[in-house]
């Protein structure tokens, strides 16, 4: 998580180019369009900017609209929380302002409307993140009615928000023992969202695909072996979890090869 600046009331966004950190681009209230990719699996974003005054090097590029030289660069696109506080980053690519217009939201601010590309900025992502704005990401199975898509970019902001949240990295105590619901898992991510939960509470985060889970058991991420897994509705989840995938020895289901990697992390995996 990138440390910026605090925003003026009801700033949800900022700028900063990624060269400089001491080159501070603008604050805005909304940023329609961050989430929305033009087309699908690809970054291309066209990103509406309300209540902004711009400064460093976006504000040149204003003069330029319609040229080459509007092309501001790349840069870091913060989100705030409601005082202000950096809550996560994201990096953006070749920030290029199209269209400049008087802005509803105040005497001297503009909406801008930029193109740049992000990739990392998942359709969805902005949910959780207004979640956590408002205090409201606070008890268990707020991704259980989430559809696929969603479930990816609630993934992305429970790993990139987990600084700002104080998600533990001081591992629980030898020994400890989790208990995972399975009933809800129905696919590889949402076994994450639920083992996330399990390990560091609501909107925690304890991988996102089989290297990041292997990375966690080493430690630093809230539980390091030894611990007990109790995993509760197995079947429905061995079910859910059957795609076959490569292994050393040829391929196996997913459900296995996640068992094979908590027990050879020292894991004691009790499938209930």
């Amino acid at each position: 998580m990138r440390s910026a600046g605090h925003g003026g009331e009801g700033q949800k966004y900022a700028l900063t180019s990624d060269e400089d950190d001491a080159d501070f681009w603008d604050f805005a209230r909304e940023a329609d369009g961050l989430f929305t990719p033009l087309r699908e699996d690809e970054g291309a974003r066209r990103v509406h900017l309300a209540g902004c005054f711009p400064q460093g090097g976006l504000l040149k590029s204003l003069d330029h609209v319609g040229s080459r030289r509007a092309t501001a660069g790349n840069a870091w696109f913060d989100v705030l929380d409601a005082d202000g506080a950096t809550m996560g980053s994201y990096f953006v690519g070749e920030v290029t302002v199209v269209d400049a217009q008087p802005s509803a939201h105040g005497a001297g601010l503009v909406d801008l409307t930029l193109t740049l590309w992000c990739e990392n900025a998942l359709p969805g992502a902005d949910g959780m993140w207004d979640l956590i704005r408002m205090g409201r990401l606070n008890h268990s199975g707020m991704w259980h009615d989430l559809a696929p898509e969603g479930r990816r970019a609630w993934l992305s902001v429970a790993l990139w928000s987990r600084q700002y949240r104080r998600q533990k990295t001081v591992d629980t105590a030898a020994g400890q023992v989790f208990a995972l619901d399975g009933r809800y898992i129905v696919d590889e991510d949402s076994f994450y969202c639920a083992l996330g939960e399990t390990i560091n509470g609501p909107g925690g985060y304890f991988g996102w695909n089989l290297d990041a889970l292997d990375d966690c058991l080493t430690g630093g991420w809230g539980a390091a072996p030894p611990f007990t897994l109790k995993w509760e509705s197995s079947a429905e989840a061995r079910a859910a979890l059957s795609e076959r995938v490569p292994t050393s020895d040829g391929e196996g289901s997913l459900f296995d090869l996640i068992v094979e990697i908590f027990e050879g992390r020292g894991i004691n995996v009790v499938l209930r």
